[in-house]
């Protein structure tokens, strides 16, 4: 194992416990990034062989999406079994020899742990519906009594986020919650047996080598029904303030912090980073050191491309930050939200949900709305801002080739639940999920030997790893300057928390910062070229002309 992290410039010991705090983590969604079996499915082997992209890239860690076996009714997110592989994606003894080329390339391992529910496959949900009511295997779960003169009819009329209601009979009078798919039964935090086998998951997965766990729906595993069930219409009107029945009750962070003694118990201390999607006064806790230590900030992935909106998000985070004792998480793409070079290309959002995608989606891709040059610039220029600030960054796989949401994908061909269940209001999310090409040519561009299993447009040769080694004003040349320069910059110690200094620009639509040891950031959210002020141009991503930056454009500088 080797003992350093990247190069003598950015080295970082293997035992550093703050390293999460201001790493870059590479989220793979591991059936779309490289297939080496030629199932049209990506696998465990696949993601080793692309090893040495990712340590050329300059990433700290990687995040795989689930890999675990499921029926695929949620993209993975419907598990089988919590500590086992897929086998159309490999073996455990695959997955170990990843973790040592990994670490090799000086890249650490986080990976995907999903607690709000299982799939109705695992051997749990299989015992319970081969149980009475009122069984220990039923306990597991939250089942309840229909109602009705023959418990014909749902305990309440919950609908679920794909759409469609959210509890399902089994035909013998109960019904079983699951507020995603129906394939995906909702776990019951309150029984112990649930909790004393994550806490099992967590240290499996710790003793291979695995450094942190995203955690899935983390604001969700408490919950505290009644006995009366309320009403959609009810329970949308409840405050959720820590007292909601289902949502970010106060109560879930005692689930963490006994996961946070396992992580504790490791050298170093396994991280972990909640996705939970709350009000933004109500994510310290998540993040707090007794808890998961760091929660996902998606509001720069929810705003738009707008200075002020950008320096408000920032002020807030950071200030957020302090009061946990963690570091702030900045995003702009990952798996379930439209990637961000084509968002930034549409109309503004205005406070519509990223999930939802928008009217161009809807269209398949042939309403002209979107402004791809445009939406590609924005994207860079935010990227480059996003490397900068304090924190940690979440890249999503592709971003880095400036890859579009592929928008025209058949309807015999689409996997999300959300597209089924709510067909005509919601693409659904495969159009970031489609997979990433490795070369010009080829039947899937160098993703595998046969179709992929959700359709690559042909323009993905074009913006395939290969081409863009070739072209030097590439996105991904972009990225790769970007986090060497970042890396040599962020001097460990001097910079994790050192926080930032806004600068006076004149210009309402230009943003500029400057970090503790003299490194600039400039943002022109606006049209009007800007002129630079005095350092040394380390970077930009659109050209310059005579230290002007052009609009949708961001410059670093080194005093």
């Amino acid at each position: 194992m080797t003992d350093t992290l990247h190069s003598a410039d950015t080295a970082t010991p293997r035992n550093d416990e703050n390293w999460w705090r201001d790493a870059v983590v590479y989220q793979i969604y591991p059936r779309s990034f490289a297939d080496s079996d030629g199932d049209g499915l990506g696998d465990i082997p696949g993601i080793t062989s692309r090893v040495p992209y990712l340590r050329t890239l300059g990433v700290d860690a990687v995040w795989l999406s689930p890999f675990y076996p499921s029926a695929l009714a949620d993209g993975g997110y419907d598990v089988d079994d919590y500590r086992a592989v897929d086998p159309r994606l490999g073996t455990l003894d695959d997955f170990d020899a990843m973790i040592v080329a990994l670490d090799e390339a000086g890249i650490r391992c986080i990976v995907d742990i999903v607690p709000n529910h299982t799939s109705n496959r695992h051997v749990w949900f299989q015992e319970a519906l081969a149980s009475p009511r009122g069984s220990a295997a039923r306990d597991r779960y939250i089942f309840r009594d229909g109602l009705g003169d023959r418990q014909e009819l749902a305990p309440a009329d919950w609908t679920s986020a794909f759409g469609g209601p959210s509890w399902a009979p089994v035909g013998d009078g109960q019904w079983y919650l699951h507020y995603f798919a129906t394939e995906q039964p909702d776990l019951n935090w309150k029984n112990r047996e649930v909790r004393d086998d994550f806490l099992h998951t967590l240290r499996f997965w710790s003793d291979r080598g695995v450094a942190g766990f995203r955690i899935d729906v983390a604001h969700g595993l408490a919950k505290e029904l009644p006995l009366v069930l309320p009403s959609q219409a009810e329970l949308d009107a409840l405050p959720i303030d820590g007292t909601h029945p289902i949502w970010d009750r106060d109560d879930v962070h005692e689930i963490y912090a006994e996961w946070r003694t396992v992580f504790n118990s490791y050298t170093p201390a396994r991280t972990a980073v909640a996705e939970a999607w709350v009000k933004a006064d109500r994510r310290a806790r998540y993040a707090s050191a007794d808890g998961l230590g760091q929660a996902f900030n998606f509001d720069l992935l929810e705003a738009d491309f707008d200075a002020d909106q950008f320096r408000r998000i920032i002020d807030f985070n950071l200030a957020q930050s302090d009061l946990s004792g963690s570091s702030s998480t900045w995003v702009f793409s990952n798996h379930d939200v439209v990637r961000h070079a084509t968002r930034y290309g549409l109309p503004a959002l205005h406070g519509r949900d990223v999930k939802q995608g928008a009217e161009w989606l809807l269209s398949g891709g042939r309403s002209p709305i979107v402004d791809v040059t445009l939406g590609l610039r924005r994207a860079r220029a935010a990227t480059l801002l996003e490397f900068a600030l304090p924190g940690s960054a979440y890249l999503y796989q592709g971003e880095e080739l400036g890859l579009p949401e592929v928008a025209a994908i058949p309807d015999a061909e689409r996997q999300d639940p959300a597209f089924f269940r709510n067909h005509g209001t919601d693409i659904g999310r495969d159009g970031c999920r489609v997979p990433i090409p490795w070369t010009n040519n080829g039947v899937s561009f160098g993703f595998g030997s046969a179709l992929p299993h959700l359709p690559q447009p042909t323009s993905f040769g074009q913006l395939s790893v290969e081409a863009a080694e070739n072209d030097p004003s590439s996105t991904l040349h972009l990225y790769r300057d970007a986090l060497s320069i970042r890396g040599r910059l962020q001097v460990r110690g001097k910079l994790q928390g050192g926080g930032l200094e806004w600068m006076e620009t004149g210009d309402a639509a230009v943003l500029a910062f400057r970090r503790p040891n003299g490194w600039i950031t400039v943002t022109n959210f606006g049209d009007t070229p800007y002129e630079l002020p005095a350092g040394e141009v380390l970077l930009s991503s659109s050209p310059l002309s005579n230290r002007v930056l052009p609009g949708a454009a961001t410059a670093w500088l080194q005093e």
